[in-house]
């Protein structure tokens, strides 16, 4: 790699630290590349993304961001995962740790705060943005339902009843 070549990993880094909801920093020696493989696609379905970079570079495109707490994880073979939605990388990351026991989970960050190993899983334990999202509106809609049927009751049990006579006067 070349000086061009790190001085555009270490920006695009810089960038992604910048703007992503959290970052897991997870040790992953002894992985091989299918168990990499899998969890690139898996951080790719839940909108998140898969780095390998040198440790040197990552410290350096940490300077100047809210991150730059979280430096002292890179240390040894390191891999960053990173995603907009705050509980998508830690859920991913929780999921694959369980299942590889080689790949560790160093800490994290989200803002400006940094994440011991046990805050990363507490973080991947609460829901997602989006099934918080349609929590909120389930809850938002559910008076209104049942508003709606406390007000139609009285009207179908009154239509329940001409109907009755109806039938009762038809029959005889």
């Amino acid at each position: 790699m070349d000086r061009a070549e790190k001085r555009e990993l270490v920006s695009t880094l810089n960038v992604q630290f910048k703007t992503t909801g959290v970052v897991v920093v997870a040790g992953y020696a002894g992985l091989t590349v299918a168990d990499m493989t899998n969890l690139r696609g898996k951080a790719r379905a839940a909108g998140g993304s898969v780095k390998v970079a040198k440790n040197r570079l990552a410290k350096l495109a940490l300077q100047g961001t809210d991150l730059e707490p979280i430096a002292h994880l890179f240390k040894g073979p390191t891999v960053i995962v990173s995603s907009s939605d705050p509980v998508a990388a830690t859920k991913v990351c929780a999921e694959f740790a369980k299942a590889n026991e080689k790949f560790v989970i160093l800490g994290g960050g989200m803002g400006t705060q940094a994440l011991s190993p046990d805050g990363v899983k507490a973080l991947a334990t609460l829901p997602s943005l989006d099934e918080l999202r349609a929590k909120i509106a389930g809850m938002i809609n559910q008076p209104a339902a049942k508003l709606a049927s406390v007000i139609a009751a009285p009207g179908g049990a009154l239509a329940r009843v001409i109907q009755a006579n109806a039938d009762k006067d038809q029959a005889a």
